[in-house]
């Protein structure tokens, strides 16, 4: 499992509990890009290795993966957790024919009562069935032979998730069958169409060429 954080204390507790006890859980690396707060602590006292370096989410991610050791990788975001079933559905996932040949990700829930939410759950999984475009909040299990396969995450700001899952290709990404429910909190803040609307403009320019970096300040 690896997690990046980057002043994550608040979301981090809220992560790191659905895995407690795993018996698929092996190791929990938590790839820091310059905590200020108590995250690095959270994550010490749950027995998670922690791994510091530049912040990015990007070069997080791909040096977390290149401290983990299983043949496995687990990829989540701070402010998502693993909703209840996921042991299961990532079991069925794993035993599955050609597994390795694959990667995996999650359903999306938000943890927020209001219509807007549910609405921007269905066009996510609309995302994932029509262009086969799930993000980084949806986590991501992919066997190491794969990632390594593919070059893995790029050490760029933005669009890393949609940078590797483009180059796995549709062919080799699948449902696992299980939810992670993230954090609604940028939704709230930003509001429940600017900021769609904004992640919409960033992934235009995106494919339209324009670098991450560019990208990153307008997403800011």
């Amino acid at each position: 499992m690896v997690i990046p954080t980057l002043d994550a204390a608040e979301d981090l507790p809220r992560a790191l509990a659905p895995l407690a006890g795993s018996r698929l859980i092996r190791e929990i690396i938590v790839s820091d890009g310059g905590s200020r707060d108590d995250t690095i602590a959270i994550a010490r006292g749950a027995g998670a290795w922690v791994v510091a370096g530049p912040s990015g989410r990007g070069t997080q991610l791909a040096a977390g993966a290149a401290a983990a050791s299983g043949e496995w990788l687990l990829f989540l975001h701070a402010d998502c957790r693993l909703a209840p079933g996921w042991e299961v559905a990532v079991a069925g996932f794993l035993a599955a024919p050609a597994a390795a040949d694959r990667a995996g990700y999650f359903a999306l829930a938000l943890d927020d009562a209001d219509p807007a939410a549910r609405r921007l759950e269905r066009i996510v999984a609309w995302r994932c069935r029509a262009l086969a475009l799930p993000y980084g909040d949806q986590g991501l299990l992919i066997a190491r032979g794969l990632y390594d396969a593919i070059g893995g995450f790029a050490a760029i700001p933005l669009m890393e998730d949609v940078d590797l899952v483009r180059r796995l290709g549709r062919r080799r990404l699948a449902p696992i069958g299980a939810t992670t429910i993230a954090s609604a909190r940028r939704y709230r803040r930003a509001g429940y169409l600017r900021r769609p609307l904004r992640n919409l403009v960033c992934l235009s320019l995106y494919f339209a060429g324009v670098p991450p970096r560019r990208i990153a300040r307008l997403y800011g």
